[in-house]
């Protein structure tokens, strides 16, 4: 489901069923209150349009009307919910929704003006726009008239994007009248899921899709899931309760037919704005090529360069800024430079002590002859039973899990009874959804799973070593060495090596197995001069080897080697690491070469695999558990120790979808697209904003709610 029309919905069906003006003596009439006009709005009508490139096409805009009923509609949907959140008065509210209202308008009617004038639309024209509204009046010719300036599929988006708001409303209403199983353990908290899951594509919709009333059958609505258990009974008494709550809001009119939904006025009045929001981001997008044409490849090399040339000269001077540029790196947000080599960032899972180590831990006095009071082996001891779990149990509640054991790409660890992966529409099967992106989804849940009658499962993880977690790691990372499609690219891992500690040249002294690590005496974990020796803490270490060198340009490259290892790693991490601050992080955890707020071990062995460059890694404790600290990038010096540039613009590659040189290409139109139609809206609206007429009488009721008794 479309993360934005459900979060909508949800917020909808909250406002709506709180019944926000009901109970005010607004007026003895509400019906005929709101249908009262609040504002005219025509451009026709400003003193600047005779002058205007436009005013051949008068004729073509007639005089939009905004009721009080309208206003009330916006409050319930978007205005209540930012006066709780900003604290504005009813007063402030409603001057808002009024000056919104207005302004929208205003644009609507200059986003039709401006396709009629448009060239590359040649369907579109005056003589055209009048058949389309001829006989029509009310809400019919609204429709019609916007409707007009869509194409047939930009209509279809918008009417499909309308049903689902309604379905989505209605799910949160049934949510009320549901007896749900909650024999799962309540107090588990649900598993936290990659960015981009169940996103439709952006142009997607469904023309047969429906809505579901209960007045009409669940299966007669094609590509609508009804909310686990609902049953016709429970739906019509969510759309009952919608209704009401409609009624009291007065958004229906006396003697509509509620048995079909798609007639009712508030129904159409939702289907306007979404034909409004279509031709508004149609305009964008008119302005989004006009952009385009202007950004040539000496334009985009000039910008990179320029920014280049800027971060190098303030992050040489200004490190706690450059560390800020870290925290905020994103699709838009590049830091291209450093100050000097080794800054870069890890992924760390963590495997923790369960609560009665940790208790241990915690009670457990110094080791005998530590005389620093430390208790390093004690620890050690505890270490070896701790013990890992797929934490992805609560995914199959939510329905992500499917049978994967059709698929030869499954990883199962060498054991053939696990299957089960998770977010089938989401891997790329099905064209509803957007392919989730660094995730490969081949890891099956590693644990016992039964589905049962009622078609809930029962699943109880496996527990494992941190030596069966480096073993699932290394394992999955060699077979997923084959996901590389780009020709010429690849990866091999070097054999890792459990470590009995790390010399001052970063080489490390490598042994057989991890009998050293847990027979060490107190003075092992000391140096000579009496500090801790925090190489001594590193447990394992190894490294992907990528064939050509890691090359930052191809992180996000959907089958490139560098994508193919982190995707691995980030699906581990949401298999097992319980530091969920850590996931869906952008590259993971910011790494600097100073001091930092990271316990110690932590520090000490993060820093190392950034100097080792991307592509290792490093198993060390914590007081919290088994930390996998894996680097996805740091910046490199070559042999001068200048840092090497870890990124390069290449005008050839803006195309091609997860380059670097696409992300900077389209953060950079994306923020001149914005830039321009920010600014050609506020010019249409402050050009033409003496043609509207607001009654501000009509609505004194409302905006006066503060000091009604």
């Amino acid at each position: 489901m479309k993360k934005t029309t459900k979060v909508a919905a949800v917020a909808l069906a909250a406002a709506l069923s709180t019944s926000l003006l009901a109970g005010c003596d607004i007026t003895t009439n509400i019906q005929k209150d709101y249908a009262q006009t609040i504002a005219e709005v025509n451009i026709t009508e400003s003193e600047n349009f005779a002058g205007s490139e436009y005013a051949a096409y008068g004729d073509v805009i007639g005089t939009t009307e905004i009721t009080k009923r309208d206003m009330v509609a916006y409050f319930i949907s978007t205005g209540y919910s930012m006066m709780e959140s900003y604290g504005w008065t009813y007063h402030d509210t409603f001057a808002m929704i009024s000056e919104t209202l207005v302004n929208r308008q205003i644009y609507i009617q200059y986003a039709m003006l401006y396709l009629i004038d448009d060239e590359s639309e040649p369907d579109i024209t005056v003589a055209g726009y009048e058949a389309a509204v001829a006989g029509q009046s009310g809400i019919e010719r609204r429709l019609a008239a916007l409707a007009y300036f869509l194409n047939e599929e930009e209509e279809a988006q918008a009417l499909y994007s309308t049903r689902q708001l309604i379905n989505n409303t209605l799910d949160s209403q049934e949510e009320r009248y549901l007896d749900h199983d909650h024999s799962h353990d309540e107090s588990t908290t649900a598993r936290t899921t990659p960015t981009g899951i169940d996103t439709e594509t952006e142009d997607y919709y469904n023309e047969a899709y429906r809505i579901y009333t209960g007045i009409n059958a669940a299966a007669d609505c094609p590509g609508y899931e009804a909310p686990e258990g609902s049953t016709p009974t429970t739906r019509r008494k969510a759309y009952s309760s919608f209704l009401a709550s409609l009624r009291s809001n007065s958004l229906i009119e006396s003697g509509e037919d509620v048995s079909d939904v798609e007639s009712l006025s508030y129904f159409k009045s939702e289907l306007a704005t979404s034909y409004e929001t279509a031709l508004i981001n149609k305009l964008t997008e008119k302005f989004e090529d006009n952009i385009r044409a202007t950004v040539n490849e000496s334009y985009a090399q000039e910008i990179y360069d320029t920014t280049y040339s800027r971060q190098e000269t303030t992050f040489a001077n200004d490190t706690d800024s450059f560390e800020t540029a870290l925290e905020g790196v994103s699709d838009t947000s590049f830091v291209l430079t450093a100050p000097e080599a080794n800054y870069g960032y890890v992924i760390n899972i963590l495997i923790p002590f369960s609560t009665s180590q940790s208790l241990e831990l915690e009670n457990a006095p110094a080791d005998l002859g530590d005389t620093k009071g430390n208790n390093f082996l004690q620890r050690a001891g505890l270490l070896k039973n701790v013990r890992g779990t797929d934490q992805r149990g609560t995914w199959f509640d939510e329905d992500y899990a499917f049978d994967g054991s059709e698929n030869e790409k499954v990883y199962t660890g060498g054991n053939e009874a696990r299957s089960y992966l998770f977010f089938e529409d989401s891997l790329g099967g099905n064209e509803q959804y957007e392919r989730v992106s660094n995730y490969l989804g081949y890891y099956t849940y590693n644990g016992t799973v039964r589905q049962n009658e009622d078609e809930t499962y029962t699943v109880r993880p496996n527990r494992i070593t941190i030596d069966d977690f480096i073993a699932e790691m290394e394992g999955y990372l060699a077979q997923a060495a084959s996901e590389v499609s780009i020709e010429g690219d690849g990866y091999t891992l070097s054999e890792g090596t459990y470590v009995d500690g790390i010399g001052s040249d970063d080489v490390v002294n490598a042994v057989s197995d991890n009998t050293t690590y847990y027979n060490r005496t107190v003075s092992d974990y000391y140096t000579e001069s009496g500090a801790v020796d925090y190489s001594k803490f590193v447990y394992y270490a190894g490294k992907v080897n990528f064939t050509n060198g890691f090359n930052a340009n191809e992180f996000f490259l959907p089958g490139s080697a560098e994508n193919v290892t982190y995707s691995v790693i980030n699906e581990l991490s949401f298999a097992y690491n319980t530091d969920t601050a850590g996931l869906n992080d952008y590259f993971g955890y910011v790494i600097s070469t100073g001091a930092t707020d990271y316990v110690p071990e932590f520090e000490y062995a993060a820093q190392y695999v950034c100097r080792q460059g991307a592509g290792s890694y490093v198993v060390v404790p914590s007081d919290y558990g088994w930390h996998v600290i894996y680097c996805t990038f740091s910046f490199v010096a070559d042999e001068d120790g200048n840092v090497i540039p870890p990124y390069t613009f290449n005008w050839a590659d803006r195309t091609t979808e997860g380059t670097f040189s696409y992300l900077f290409y389209e953060a950079l139109c994306s923020d001149l697209v914005s830039e321009y139609a920010s600014i050609r809206q506020s010019n249409a609206i402050e050009d033409f904003k003496d043609c509207a007429v607001v009654y501000e009488d009509r609505y004194a009721d409302l905006s006066g709610l503060d000091t009604a008794s």
